[in-house]
């Protein structure tokens, strides 16, 4: 099958829907399919590249308008594919149009990640909203990624014959628990920035020592890019009203990070927070790996899933995320494998964090309940062949 994935950026852009895009992309080479990914270059030149296996197309790029790269080469380079199926990745209006005006009537299917949220993407949606409506109507299928999003987004909800729930996997063998070897064997990948503190923490987790009866360093953490909406203001607020025992990692970096770092000087949280920046890729399992509790206390819905989540669960971490009406309370069943708070809420989120601290037995027994649900229902192997599916039926319904 000749497979054209259409979206702004790719691999090495990093980010949530990169990620996805990249995972299936070189799935789907290994399958054996020809897949070709068409994104924006962040030059005005078009280039073509090999990665994995995987055909990559970079479109030049002119100017960048509310998140959208604008490119008079991407639809030119559409047109001439000749695709068996073309996925599109919303949101990203210059992909969709293009299909929809030189695409040759060639059948497509949507993976819908996301609604706008900034001012500017909402300003533009005005004006998008009836055509991006013709074009969900006119795909052979539009995949979701949780029930939660088909079910809360305005645009999803107007057609649900159409919509299929796809959630997004990870690879459940790279990411697993903590084993009771030795501390220092977990951190032999990851950043030399963590210190023996974050050791004492993994090897707290593992032996199941109680923060209530034991002076063990307990480390929470959070992975990802820092934006308005991940949250972390309101977790770095909740540390003070924490055990003094308990450390809060923070791995990633963004446009947010130099006003969180001053926020943290400002509640004089010192040595009790750590900013990672950007963590290699094959640093991440040993990072999660030296954890005991996972936290992604998203602020609004524009964290349409949260991937994260899912690596932490499959390393056995209990978690904490917060309901704005996405995916991320689909991921993490609340009470079950970690809990569930509302967004905005520093005092909220305090007592969940301290909850968990208090309890190695619960910490262990939602890590384990995570680990079990991400084997069920959220691994990469179960996403592709949900991708796989889905486009088979459209196939058997063009």
């Amino acid at each position: 099958m000749n497979i054209l994935h259409v979206y702004k950026d790719y691999f090495p852009v990093l980010g949530g829907i990169e990620n996805y895009i990249r995972w299936l992309a070189e799935a789907q080479v290994r399958r054996g399919h020809t897949v070709t990914v068409l994104v924006t270059n962040r030059g005005r030149r078009t280039v073509e590249e090999n990665l994995n296996g995987v055909r990559v197309l970079k479109a030049g790029r002119l100017a960048t308008v509310a998140s959208a790269p604008l490119s008079l080469e991407l639809p030119r380079l559409l047109a001439r594919e000749a695709p068996d199926i073309t996925h599109l990745h919303f949101p990203y209006p210059v992909g969709e149009i293009s299909q929809w005006l030189v695409g040759h009537n060639r059948p497509y299917v949507i993976t819908y990640h996301a609604d706008p949220t900034r001012l500017a993407q909402r300003a533009m949606m005005f004006f998008y909203t009836p055509l991006l409506r013709l074009i969900l109507r006119r795909a052979r299928g539009v995949l979701a990624t949780s029930p939660n999003y088909a079910a809360t987004s305005p645009h999803l909800r107007r057609v649900p014959e159409r919509t299929v729930i796809v959630p997004i996997g990870v690879d459940a063998q790279r990411f697993t628990p903590a084993t009771r070897d030795a501390e220092t064997s977990l951190l032999s990948g990851a950043p030399h920035v963590l210190s023996d503190s974050r050791r004492m923490a993994g090897r707290s987790r593992r032996t199941g020592l109680s923060m209530t009866n034991s002076r063990e360093i307990l480390t929470i953490l959070s992975v990802g890019q820092m934006r308005h909406y991940k949250g972390v203001d309101d977790l770095l607020r909740t540390l003070p009203h924490l055990p003094d025992s308990a450390r809060l990692v923070l791995a990633g970096d963004g446009p947010k990070r130099a006003e969180w770092e001053a926020l943290s000087r400002q509640l004089e949280l010192g040595e009790r927070v750590t900013f990672l920046g950007d963590v290699p890729d094959a640093s991440l399992p040993a990072l999660y790996q030296s954890a005991d509790i996972y936290v992604l206390p998203a602020n609004t819905r524009a964290e349409a899933f949260g991937i994260a989540l899912l690596e932490a669960m499959a390393s056995g971490l209990p978690c904490v995320t917060t309901e704005v009406g996405s995916g991320t309370s689909y991921v993490v069943e609340n009470e079950v494998t970690g809990l569930v708070t509302p967004p905005h809420s520093p005092e909220a989120l305090a007592q969940a964090l301290t909850r968990l601290i208090a309890d190695s037995a619960l910490r262990s027994r939602m890590g384990a309940a995570g680990r079990e649900r991400v084997l069920q229902h959220f691994t990469l192997e179960k996403m592709i062949e949900r991708v796989e599916e889905a486009y088979e039926r459209m196939k058997s319904e063009g």
